[in-house]
């Protein structure tokens, strides 16, 4: 077995110098600024204590370090996980409650079991059968959701919905009871990160720093506002004029956490554990591979499942939650230098501190800061354009984007997601199953054939060439009958129908029995069945039938070649 292929550390570690270190370990410095904040308030989004976060950004970047191909990732909570973890457990549990927090634990246990068994039997493909439009409405509905449900914490009020209709409701039920210097301090987190997101690098660049040090340290404003907010909790006593800290967070590394056992909860939270998994694999690919092309690099999905796979696990075995690759996290880590997954580890020893040292000083944060550090992180989630997009280039994408978006926020985010793979599955067998094809002919004085309803080229009366620009499988082999049927009736002089094969990449067992019936009617008709740019490997397959032997016409190379042969004329013709 080839240890590197299952090991990436192994490709990299030997080779890892000086230079890398200190590139690493200035990144680590910077994203460990920036997460211990998001830790914090996803932990609060998904419902969980405060250190679950915490603990969910240690030891699962140390070991997607160890198991990871991505050299830039950087693995923890994120929001749509978190949305997605806080909708699967309240059926089943109070938040806050024992029984809440094993189950967070538990579905990242499952998630982590469900994407290590996928990589193992390289199941990376799965990913392309969500389309973009569905992952697109689903992250916009979520961040709807998200925004909508840290409302509650910004003005210091009691509401509960895992939908935008239930949480709309709830909140402005309890709108008149706002708590005000929690909208204070709430507000003015938000109106500060805001600004800083808009106008904290322009000023930083006018103050004469570099454009990258501007960036960075534009997007780890939010520690500001978590530093400034704590101490003027604190010096004010906000807790005693209602507004609501993080409390008390338990000091100290995470301890080992057994998962439950319990069947039914298992078979509760398979469904969830599952939709997070797909969800949180398709994120951390797309962000992995984006930054990887930019150096040149690549990642192995396959693999990159066992590397979130093994995060999850050692996320629940230390009592975290559902992690995966985040985006702002990634593309700091990215901008700040990171050159490999050791930056993660170094970041991870960070974080480590912080729940050794800094716990005490984060009992007197406000949840209304981390609420405004949620709106404003998944604001960048919310591309409303894309809905333009999408229906002016096409409407069935659009239907299935919609729905998605909808469905999400009127239903619960488990309904959006399954209706957009549901959708997305559907809409692939949709297209495929009605293949696009074309009557052909041939441009004049040249070997070139084109769709005659497009070009001006020449015909034979007793000769159709049909060109099939879809590989054959069991959707779209009754289609092609009926496409060569409905030629043939049209056509009372043909002699010969070719069918033109270079988008064939494969046909299966049912469209070989379709292929052997077209030929069988033809030649009750008495025209020939020939094909022409039959692939080498598809080739390869028909040869071991029956098929060839009873074709009624050739097997050709090219299509111009079966012009010459049998319409007998020539290139200058």
């Amino acid at each position: 077995m080839n240890l590197k292929r299952y090991l990436p550390i192994l490709q990299w570690a030997p080779q890892y110098h000086r230079g890398q270190v200190t590139s690493d370990l200035i990144a680590a410095v910077i994203v460990t600024v920036m997460l211990i904040p998001q830790s914090l308030a996803y932990a609060l989004l998904a419902g969980l204590p405060a250190q679950v976060g915490l603990y969910a950004s240690i030891l699962p970047l140390v070991v997607y370090a160890v198991f990871g191909t991505s050299r830039t990732l950087s693995v923890g909570p994120v929001a749509v996980v978190s949305l997605m973890t806080a909708a699967a457990l309240a059926p089943l549990a109070e938040v806050g409650t024992a029984e809440y927090i094993a189950g967070a634990i538990l579905i990242a246990v499952m998630s982590g079991l469900m994407l290590t068994v996928m990589g193992l039997l390289k199941l990376g493909f799965m990913a392309n059968f969500l389309s973009h439009p569905v992952i697109s409405g689903f992250i916009t509905a979520s961040g709807i959701v998200i925004a909508a449900s840290q409302l509650k914490h910004l003005f210091g009020v009691q509401s509960s919905g895992h939908n935008l209709l239930d949480i709309g409701a709830s909140f402005l039920t309890s709108l008149p009871s706002t708590n005000v210097p929690t909208l204070f301090v709430g507000l003015g987190a938000l109106l500060f990160l805001l600004w800083s997101r808009r106008f904290l690098k322009p000023l930083l660049k006018r103050l004469g720093l570099a454009e990258r040090s501007a960036d960075i340290f534009t997007k780890t404003a939010p520690i500001l506002a978590v530093l400034l907010t704590t101490l003027l909790a604190w010096l004010l006593r906000l807790d005693e004029q209602g507004v609501r800290l993080v409390g008390a967070v338990p000091s100290g590394l995470p301890v080992f956490t057994m998962p439950s056992l319990e069947p039914s909860l298992w078979s509760q939270l398979a469904v969830s554990a599952l939709l997070i998994s797909v969800v949180g694999f398709v994120e951390s690919v797309s962000v992995g591979q984006t930054l990887a092309a930019k150096r040149r690099q690549r990642i192995d999905p396959d693999q990159e499942l066992i590397g979130l796979g093994t995060a999850n696990l050692s996320s629940g075995l230390s009592g975290g939650m559902p992690v995966t690759g985040g985006f702002s996290r990634s593309v700091v880590n990215f901008d700040a230098g990171a050159e490999t997954p050791a930056a993660g580890a170094y970041a991870a020893v960070g974080i480590a501190l912080a729940t050794l040292f800094l716990t005490p000083a984060i009992a007197w944060l406000p949840q209304a800061t981390l609420a405004a550090t949620i709106i404003v992180a998944v604001a960048t989630l919310i591309d409303f354009p894309a809905l333009g997009r999408t229906f002016r280039y096409s409407r069935t994408d659009f239907g299935a984007m919609l729905a998605t978006i909808v469905l999400t926020l009127i239903h619960s985010v488990e309904a959006g997601i399954i209706a957009g793979v549901l959708l997305s599955i559907g809409l692939f067998l949709y297209r495929t199953s009605r293949p696009h094809s074309a009557v052909v002919g041939r441009v004049p004085g040249t070997e070139h054939f084109r769709n005659v309803l497009r070009h001006d080229v020449e015909l034979c009366p007793k000769v159709t060439f049909l060109r099939v620009d879809e590989s054959l499988y069991f959707a779209n082999a009754r289609f092609l009958e009926e496409r060569v049927m409905d030629l043939i009736t049209r056509e009372p002089e043909l002699t010969d129908l070719v069918l033109v094969c270079p988008a064939v990449n494969l046909v299966d067992a049912s469209a070989l029995e379709s292929l052997e019936t077209i030929n069988d009617r033809l030649q009750d008709a008495g025209v020939r069945l020939h094909l022409s740019e039959v692939k080498g490997p598809v080739m390869d397959r028909l040869k071991g039938t029956e098929f060839l032997h009873h074709l009624g016409g050739e097997v050709y190379l090219s299509t111009f070649e079966a012009w010459r042969s049998l319409t007998g004329k020539t290139l200058l013709e």
